[in-house]
């Protein structure tokens, strides 16, 4: 039988907000965040099932997807709490972000390994607006477990300039930014086209309603914007497969992104296990609700092997 009460986040993970936030700059607020009540819902076995019976089975994955809503903090504690259960329970882990470019790397190489300070590391890593609250729990967690973190989304300059003038930009790169792109890209018309090009709808080319006049117009932004989608998905999921490849027998990494790039297993998910069609996947998606108690699979149950649901901010 189902039960209706939520499920706190293991208290190590508050602890473990304040040990990263303390001593190291950062507001308070990193140090208060509220590590909020989820309900874990196991798409497969199509029932509510506690966080230790959900961590226990993610750690026997090779390959951990978690989709978020980028701005919904509880998923957020949720994410650190996952990283930390996995760090828990396996020897190895490396951590991938789509929240870092490529192309900072270093700089994040040298912020783990203690030769740059915080605030040098943030000055030139384009952090995103919300990082000190949103990721810098995990990225510290990571810090001082030892583990890799991995920049893996392409620069967003290179991202932009696809979306105006497509793929075939591609061929015009200089080296030095054909190393932050993937090295090989696939972008069919296929089911995640259809997804992404739905999400497009409402969104007229003149940025209005569409109408007839511009659905030539229309169609056309949407390929441009979905070939930048695809370049994102190719070069995280290259990032992905590179660093399982490298890293030690029995490593776990943990893909955070937002939800449209891993739910259904598409995206960034297919392009990862495109490359490493030998490792273990599992997705998780973050799905904020207004009241836990009546929270149902309903529309979210095909989207992943997880959905973690989460109250929504008010």
């Amino acid at each position: 039988m189902t039960t209706l009460r939520a499920l706190a986040l293991p208290a190590l993970v508050a602890t473990l907000l304040s040990a990263c936030a303390s001593g190291r700059g950062a507001p308070a607020a990193a140090a208060t965040t509220d590590v909020a009540a989820v309900r874990v819902y196991d798409t497969k076995a199509q029932r509510f099932v506690p966080w230790r019976t959900f961590a226990d089975a993610i750690a026997t994955k090779d390959l951990v997807f978690f989709g978020e809503q980028h701005d919904d903090p509880a998923t957020h504690a949720a994410e650190h709490a996952v990283l930390a259960a996995l760090g828990e329970r396996r020897e190895h882990v490396v951590l991938t972000l789509e929240m870092f470019e490529r192309d900072v790397q270093p700089l994040l190489d040298q912020y783990l390994a203690g030769t740059i300070s915080e605030a040098n590391f943030l000055a030139g890593a384009r952090p995103w607006d919300r990082y000190t609250t949103d990721y810098r729990p995990m990225v510290e967690l990571a810090r001082v477990r030892g583990w890799p973190v991995v920049a893996g989304n392409v620069p967003r300059r290179l991202a932009s300039a696809v979306s105006r003038r497509g793929l075939a930009l591609l061929d015009t790169l200089n080296a030095a930014d054909k190393r932050y792109m993937a090295r090989e890209h696939q972008c069919p018309k296929d089911t995640y086209y259809e997804k992404f090009a739905e999400t497009m709808k409402g969104h007229g080319a003149g940025g209005g309603p569409p109408t007839a006049a511009d659905a030539a117009a229309m169609a056309q932004m949407t390929d441009r914007f979905y070939e930048a989608q695809c370049v994102k998905d190719e070069a995280m999921g290259e990032a992905i497969a590179d660093a399982f490849a490298k890293a030690p027998k029995g490593t776990v990494v943990l893909q955070v992104d937002g939800a449209f790039h891993s739910d259904f297993g598409l995206g960034t998910a297919e392009r990862a296990r495109r490359r490493a069609p030998g490792a273990s996947s599992v997705i998780i998606t973050g799905v904020p609700v207004a009241d836990l108690a009546k929270a149902a699979p309903g529309e979210h149950a095909k989207k992943a092997d997880y959905l973690i649901f989460t109250r929504a901010p008010k």
